[in-house]
This record gives structure tokens, C-alpha cells and sequence, in this order.
């Protein structure tokens, strides 16, 4: 009988030997080293040893007697205790620990010296791909020496019946006594002085497929799981980073408080704050990201093909501080996406009215609850939850969850996305909220509240019980229509969610809400940094910026933003608009009231098109072009097209292609630059537009607004407007038609069809080529459009040459 068993000679296939982990780090070590990926060598203990040891002295009959107690009656804390003081009081045999500690000289002698070592446990039903055991049992780091090894693997085997471990086995179907439990025993990684943490190949919030995530905080990583920081935070995009790519799609920096360290003299770790300098920094480098996520899709590829299909990965990463090498210490397929089914999806809304939000933090899943608050600070107030209760805490950890799988939503003060109480919570399908920083203070123990983590990636806790709604989607329900229907997309923290809706792409992705919401900056204020009258507004910069280079925090911002819809909808196309503020929005950005014009009617004054050949834009525009142009080369995001706002005439639109030229922005590398047609001149002129411009794309309330001379902005004669007035639809159908005439694409992304689908249908009619529509309107108008071309066909050809007719008909209407 064979009780320790080097790493090196394991393969997945042992799992029965070893357990889910082990197995997989020996997959790892055999198979994925040639490819480069660090993953630390080491032993492991059989599950034969582990089943001697409970045969020994009859331990197995006992601890099958102290289970059955749960059968009559016991408590689960109670039945726990006793089984783990039954293993503890029974040696481990003699001939285990001699191999135990044989296998520890030869890995000391391979070491050069006696490492500090992680002590993991690695039971047979764990990290399978319908089953994750991770944090169930024990793992002991910073182990030096034989005996306080020989104790942690003892521990180790305690770990089988902690009471999340028998509530997991139990609500899982598994035997409780036919789990076996093996032991891995590596050398560490230096990450007390580096960092460490966690990545998924799978978006853990949406399910999207595309994406690594990464998180990481100084350190090791137990404090990432634990939900003890907050940490930094990277989105790497898969399919362009396997063409050499460099997609790091999204970033967030975490406040990374705290960090877990070694003891100095003597086995064991302890928790030390960060100094302030290194909380205001990323714990990696861009560089380093990329690795791993080139690692990540490795290992994903390798346990795909093995599984032979998709499988997404849930994976262990650690940075050496002494020197700098990055490795991989565990891998083990994700269970909460892995399997689910992307035919039908299930939308949550808000419908009650609301204040602003008693806390805010990261929103974990998509949907929304409502119950009573129980705060709870300590395991001892645990007993104190009821089902369907919000639990509220500085932050959970696995010995919560018989508790936590009971209550309507979760919200914390601590963690990020890949913390405990996230983990669970997407596994049990209920939504969470991490990192409010304050929610156990500002939040009232016996308050009804309402948790939302469908606003994108944003969790909110509202007082009160609101109303919402829910609505299932059937994706294979919905038809297939000829004229493609669009979504419009401003906020990048929703694409990924909105990705999985059956839209053909993105029509219209808003530059100007990321402006203002992720960077906040004027551009021109960055150019001209610091050498700006506004001294607020240089100490401003200086405090967003953290000591980045003030244009590369605006391209950096911008085109990560941008990206990350790109990515999420990657190959279907998305068209980014440029920047379409108005002076007076401008001015509202930081730094921003030094740049811009006082004019009385800013909708009609210095916008879109005019702005950036101007002086007095012109470098602004030249960062939005920087930004634009790297997302589609260095990230390789080529299903960008770009679409120019309110172009009044030729020439400017011929002197805004210049400058994009002279940015880089050529078309002869594939890229495509649409008009929008909202200026009566752009009807007017559409052959020549169209001449120099790939496509338009109708925007309907400035077109409105210029056709009827009706301000939007203005109420007193807002009851007048309409964009199914018989001029305005004149003027569409005069786009429609020269587009046809210059075999060009045309769209329209206004909000008319999101609100009428009578209009939407009128569109098909005519011969749009697209459509774009809100997310909330999107099934609707596919129907709506479904239904036009099915009565269009029926019709027959002379249908379609009916449409002055059609609109002189609505006129007199």
C-alpha cells in the first residue's frame, strides 16, 4: 500500500487516490509545466492512508455512530464537535508518518533547505465539475518542520466533518462516510511579500465565456476568499489575447486594507495593514495580468479537452515576492456557470419608487430581494437569522453557509467578486452585495430593505420593501428576423449581462456616458494639466489620477470602457459614437467651465462633428481617436466601427476623417466610420455624405427637433413633437432610400422605435437596415419587426413602392 505519492506522478484520472485537488495539481504538473506554467512540486498522502487511519482502533465504527446522532435529532454544531474530536484523539499510525516524513527529507533535499510549507486538504469529492468543495476543509500554511507537519495533516483529516462539510455532503447527496480525504503538502510561495488571489475563464456574474477574471491583493490569498479586502480587480478578454493581443478590458482598484503575512519566528500567519502608498496601486502589473491570463486560458483549454467540452476554470495564483515568478497553485472547474443554459434568462426591474441607497458596493449576480435586515457581527448571532432574512455582515466565511443558504440576499462590508459570500451566493442564486464598507453601521438590524444587483455592476440597498418585477426569456421563443435589431449601450458595467440577449450587435455605444462616469475629467483640462486657472480643479485631477499621466488616465479610461462592450459582444458589431456632449455638459465635467463657450442654446451650438477639427477641441478629440485606436489594434477588438455625431455638412465631415487619418484611425485597415443622419442637411446631401461616410444611422429626436424647430429641452412646446410627423418620416424615408441608392447600410438608434413599435414596424416597411433599441425594449420590437416582414411578404413587392402613399396616409391621420 502506497501512502505518500509524489505530485509529479499524479494525473486527473486520481482522484480516487488523491481527491479533486491534488489530482488536478498533478494534471498541472505533468501536463501544463511543458507549457510553460509554474506550478509548485510537492507530495501527497493517499486516501488509502486516510482509510487505514479510520479503521485503526475502530474509529470508523465510531464516527458512524456519531453521525447517525444527526438522524435523531443532534444539531449539525454538535455532531461536528464530536466527530472531530474522535479523529484528533486517534494517533495517526505509525508506518503513515514515517512515509509522511520520508517523503518531507526528499523534498527538503530537492529544496536545498527546509521550506516553509502549505499543508492542503484535497478530499475524493471536491473540485469536480458538479461539486465544489472549496474552503470545506482545512488548509494550514506556513508549516515548518516534521512535527508540525505530521499535526496539520492530522487537522487536516479533523477537517472532513466540519459542519459546512457535512451540510455540503449532505444537501449534495454524498455518503458521509465514503468520502476519503487526501493531503498536499508544497513548499510555499513567497506571497506574503508578493501578492496572490484568484481568476475564473468565465465572467462570474454574467456567465460570459469570453473573459479571465483576475483578482489579486498583497499577500496571501486567503484574504481574497475570505472576504477580508477588497481587491484589485482585472477583466482580460480571451479570444483577441490567444492572437497576441494585449485586452485587459477592465480594471478595478481595491482598497486591499489588510494583508496576511508569516509569522516571523515561528509556523503560522498573522494579518498586517497595507501601507497607503501600495493600497493606491495595483498589486500586478499589466504585464503580469496578461501572463496569467495567458496561463488561465491554458488551463481552461487542457480540462476542456479532457472534459470534451467547454469547461470554465476556477484557479489559485500566487506572485513570489523574493523573486517576482508567478505561479499557479491550484485549478478546479467552475460549478455555477459550467452548466448553465443559455436558452432562456430572467430579467429583474425595479418598478417601485426609491431613494438613493443606504449602501452602495460590487453587485453580485442580477437579481433583486427583498426582507428583514439581520445584522450579524459574530458566528454567535448566527442562531439569530430566519429564512427569507438579508444578512448583513462585515463578511462571511465557509462555517456561515448552512445559515447563508437560507436567507433572500447578502450584504457585506468587505470583499470583491471572488470573495466567500460571492462564491456562494451565485451558487445558491441569490443576490449579494460586497464591499459597502459600511453596511453593518448605516444599516438597520430589523429594517425592511431592498437589495438590487440588477443595475448593472453596481449593488444597491434601498430602504424598504420595493416592487419589482421578474421576466423570463425564451431565446429559442424568438424569431429570426431579416432586418437586424440592435441594442443601444451606454453604461460598460452592464454589457456583459446584456451580451447574452438575442440583439445582432450594438447600434449605439455611447462615448459620452464614459466620459463622464469613469473618468469625470474634461479631456482638454488633461492636456492642459496642471497648468489650468482652476486650482480646485488641478487638485481634483491630481486625486483621480493617482499619480497616473494625466492623458494616459483619460485613454486608458476611455478605451477600456469601450472595450469592454466591444468584448462583450465580440464579432458582432458595435458602433461607438464620439463624444456628443453639449457646451454646458462639457463645462460640468472637472476642469471643464475653462474650455467651454456660454452659448443660449448648446443644442445647437459647439457639438459633434464641429468640435473636433476646432481648436479648441481638437486635442481632446485627438485622445478620443488614441482611445479608439487601441481597442481595435492593441486589444484586437475589430468589431468596433465608429459613427460621427451631428455632422452638418460635407466638408466637416471630410475634415473629421482627416483627423482621424492623421490619429491613426485609416480605413484601409478594415474600419468602418457611419454618420449619424439627425441633421436635415444630411437628407438633403445623403448622396455626398454617403460618398465619404461607410453608412448612416438615423438619430430621430435631432432630426425631430430640426425638422419641427422644436428644442427638446424646452417644455413649452414639447407637445408637438413627434417623430411619426408626416415631415419627419418624409425625411427618413428620403435616408432610406438614397442609402439603397448608394448600396450603404442605414439604421436608426433614436428612441422612437423603443417606444412605438408601430414606428419600428413602419421602418421594416421602408427598408431599414437596422434597428437599435433599448435593452428594456428589445424583445418587443423583434416581434414588432418579425411581424412587419412577415405581412411585407405576404404583400408581395408592390407593398414596398407604396410609401409616399403610406406617409401621406399617416399625415392626414
Amino acid at each position: 500500500m502506497r501512502f505518500v505519492v509524489d505530485l509529479k506522478d499524479v494525473s486527473y484520472d486520481d482522484v480516487p487516490s488523491v481527491g479533486g485537488k491534488n489530482a488536478s495539481l498533478g494534471e498541472m504538473i505533468r501536463s501544463l509545466t511543458p507549457l510553460g506554467i509554474k506550478v509548485p512540486g510537492g507530495f501527497a498522502t493517499t486516501t488509502e492512508a486516510y482509510w487505514t487511519f479510520v479503521n485503526a482502533s475502530g474509529l470508523g465504527s465510531k464516527l458512524e455512530s456519531i453521525l447517525r446522532m444527526k438522524e435523531s435529532g443532534a444539531s449539525l454544531d454538535r455532531v461536528g464537535r464530536e466527530a472531530r474530536k474522535a479523529v484528533l484523539r486517534h494517533e495517526l499510525p505509525a508506518v503513515l508518518e514515517g512515509e509522511i516524513l520520508k517523503a518531507y527529507d526528499v523534498l527538503c533535499g530537492q529544496a536545498g533547505k527546509r521550506p516553509q510549507l502549505a499543508v492542503r486538504s484535497s478530499a475524493t469529492a471536491e473540485d469536480l465539475p458538479g461539486a465544489s468543495f472549496a474552503g470545506q476543509h482545512a488548509s494550514f500554511l506556513n508549516v515548518r518542520g516534521k512535527h508540525e507537519l505530521l499535526t496539520a495533516v492530522h487537522h487536516c483529516y479533523a477537517s472532513l466533518f466540519t459542519d459546512r462539510a457535512i451540510d455540503y455532503r449532505s444537501r449534495n447527496g454524498f455518503d458521509q462516510l465514503r468520502v476519503a480525504l487526501s493531503v498536499g503538502v508544497q513548499p510555499m510561495v513567497r506571497s506574503d511579500l508578493g501578492s496572490a488571489g484568484v481568476m475564473f475563464t468565465v465572467d462570474t456574474e454574467s456567465g460570459h465565456r469570453g473573459m479571465v477574471l483576475i483578482s489579486g491583493t498583497y499577500g496571501l490569498g486567503e484574504t481574497i476568499v475570505q472576504g477580508q479586502v477588497n481587491p484589485d480587480e482585472w477583466t482580460v478578454f480571451k479570444p483577441t489575447l490567444k492572437q497576441g493581443k494585449s485586452p485587459i478590458v477592465d480594471r478595478r482598484l481595491g482598497a486591499k486594507a489588510i494583508k496576511i503575512v508569516y509569522e516571523a519566528n515561528a509556523g503560522g500567519t498573522r494579518s498586517v495593514e497595507v501601507v497607503e502608498e501600495d493600497r493606491n496601486r495595483f498589486c500586478l502589473t499589466d504585464t503580469e495580468v496578461l501572463q496569467l491570463a495567458s496561463w488561465a486560458c491554458l488551463i481552461e483549454d487542457h480540462y476542456s479537452h479532457r472534459a470534451g467540452h467547454p469547461q470554465p476554470m476556477d484557479i489559485e495564483w500566487a506572485k513570489d515576492g523574493k523573486t517576482g515568478e508567478l505561479f499557479i497553485l491550484q485549478a478546479r472547474p467552475e460549478t455555477v456557470h459550467s452548466l448553465a443554459s443559455a436558452t432562456s434568462t430572467q430579467i429583474y426591474r425595479l418598478t417601485g419608487a426609491h431613494g438613493e441607497p443606504i449602501v452602495s458596493g460590487q453587485a453580485v449576480g442580477d437579481r433583486i430581494a427583498a426582507g428583514t435586515v439581520r445584522v450579524v457581527l459574530s458566528p454567535e448571532q448566527l442562531d439569530q437569522v430566519r429564512d427569507g432574512d438579508v444578512l448583513v455582515a462585515q463578511s462571511t466565511d465557509p462555517d456561515w453557509e448552512p445559515v447563508m443558504k437560507r436567507v433572500a440576499a447578502i450584504v457585506t462590508d468587505q470583499g470583491g467578486r471572488t470573495a466567500h459570500a460571492a462564491i456562494v451566493s451565485r451558487e445558491i442564486g441569490i443576490p449579494c452585495v460586497v464591499g459597502t464598507e459600511h453596511g453593518t453601521t448605516l444599516i438597520q438590524n430589523g429594517d425592511a430593505v431592498t437589495v438590487s444587483c440588477a443595475e448593472g455592476l453596481v449593488g444597491r440597498v434601498y430602504a424598504g420593501q420595493l416592487e419589482f418585477t421578474k421576466e423570463k426569456v425564451d431565446f429559442l421563443a424568438i424569431p429570426h428576423t431579416k432586418t437586424k435589431v440592435y441594442i443601444n449601450v451606454g453604461d460598460p458595467s452592464k454589457a456583459l449581462g446584456l451580451a447574452g440577449m438575442p440583439a445582432e450587435g450594438v447600434g449605439l455605444a455611447r462615448m459620452e456616458f464614459i466620459i463622464s462616469s469613469l473618468i469625470g475629467i474634461h479631456p482638454m483640462a488633461l492636456c492642459r494639466y496642471p497648468d489650468l486657472k482652476d486650482k480646485a480643479a488641478v487638485k481634483e485631477i491630481e486625486r483621480r489620477v493617482r499619480g497616473e499621466e494625466p492623458v494616459e488616465f483619460f485613454v486608458r479610461g476611455l478605451s477600456e470602457g469601450l472595450a469592454k462592450i466591444c468584448a462583450a459582444f465580440y464579432p458582432r458589431p458595435v458602433i461607438v459614437r464620439t463624444s456628443d456632449f453639449k457646451t454646458n455638459e462639457y463645462a460640468g465635467l472637472v476642469g471643464g467651465a475653462e474650455f467651454e463657450p456660454k452659448e443660449e442654446n448648446p443644442m445647437l451650438g459647439f457639438r459633434g462633428a464641429s468640435r473636433y477639427y476646432d481648436d479648441r477641441y481638437r486635442q481632446g478629440f485627438d485622445l478620443e481617436c488614441m482611445a479608439l485606436k487601441r481597442v481595435r489594434e492593441e486589444m484586437g477588438l475589430e468589431n468596433m466601427k465608429v459613427m460621427i455625431p451631428f455632422c452638418r455638412t460635407v466638408a466637416e465631415g471630410a475634415r473629421v476623417l482627416s483627423v482621424m487619418e492623421e490619429n491613426g484611425l485609416c480605413r484601409d485597415r478594415g474600419l468602418e466610420v457611419y454618420a449619424m443622419c439627425e441633421v436635415p442637411s444630411n437628407v438633403v446631401d445623403a448622396d455626398d455624405f454617403l460618398q465619404i461616410f461607410d453608412g448612416f444611422s438615423i438619430g430621430s429626436n435631432d432630426l425631430t427637433q430640426l425638422t419641427l424647430g422644436i428644442d427638446r429641452d424646452s417644455g413649452t412646446v414639447s407637445h408637438l413633437f413627434s417623430e411619426q410627423d408626416i415631415a419627419v418620416k418624409s425625411l427618413i424615408l428620403a435616408a432610406i432610400t438614397s442609402a439603397h441608392r448608394n448600396n450603404k447600410p442605414i439604421g436608426i438608434c433614436g428612441q422612437a422605435p423603443s417606444d412605438y413599435p408601430e414606428f419600428a414596424a413602419w421602418l421594416v416597411r421602408q427598408g431599414i437596415t437596422s434597428i437599435s433599441v433599448s435593452p428594456d425594449s428589445l424583445i418587443q420590437t423583434i416581434f414588432a419587426v418579425a411581424s412587419a416582414e412577415a405581412e411585407l411578404n405576404q404583400a408581395g413587392p408592390a407593398a414596398s413602392n407604396d410609401n409616399h402613399k403610406e406617409i401621406e396616409a399617416s399625415g392626414k391621420r
